[in-house]
């Protein structure tokens, strides 16, 4: 075992400083997302799944910096991650659309343009009715659940979220008012 520290000691001085430098980033970042949500007045749901995401992307940032530490051939990486990448490219061009929810949901929370509670209007033609108002009920990770008028709970993605025209519904009647006085 002795032999196993002396031979291997620089690699696992830098592993240990990089589980400590990512440990220490974990927890700014932590700290950094609920102060925005806290700020912001969102949701800890959602600020949780930031977090989550945040946590993933360390994690993959940690496992590259290991590889690198201790000295893995490239082309034995070259192999897992093609052979991992093939599958999952495979797979996400099948779901795209639940990547680009996802990427939209992690956009509105930092973006956070609408919070739950706020009453929107969606300017889609496609929708059955356009100028109807909707309250936000929840955002979630890949769609947003708004509430009718009638009481019918109605899901939007994401993605789609960005992609339409969406006024607050305040501010869009308030817009109205004001262009019927002139």
């Amino acid at each position: 075992m002795e032999t196993f520290y002396l031979e291997y000691k620089n690699e696992l001085l830098g592993t240990g400083i990089c589980l400590l430098v990512l440990l220490i980033l974990k927890y700014l970042g932590t700290k950094a997302i609920q102060k925005v949500g806290k700020i912001s007045d969102i949701n800890e749901v959602r600020t949780r799944l930031i977090v989550k995401y945040s946590t993933v992307g360390l994690t993959t940032f940690g496992i590259v910096a290991l590889i690198l530490i201790w000295g893995v051939e490239m082309k034995d990486i070259g192999l897992v991650f093609s052979s991992v990448f093939a599958v999952i490219g495979v797979a996400l061009f099948a779901q795209w659309s639940i990547l680009s929810n996802v990427t939209a949901g992690v956009i509105l929370f930092f973006s956070f343009p609408f919070k739950i509670g706020d009453k929107i209007k969606i300017m889609d033609k496609e929708i059955e009715l356009p100028n109807e108002v909707y309250l936000i009920e929840d955002i979630r990770a890949f769609h947003v659940h708004l509430r009718r008028n009638n009481g019918e709970l109605f899901t939007y993605p994401n993605n789609m979220m960005l992609q339409k025209a969406i006024a607050l519904a305040q501010t869009y009647e308030d817009s109205l008012e004001s262009s019927e006085v002139l």
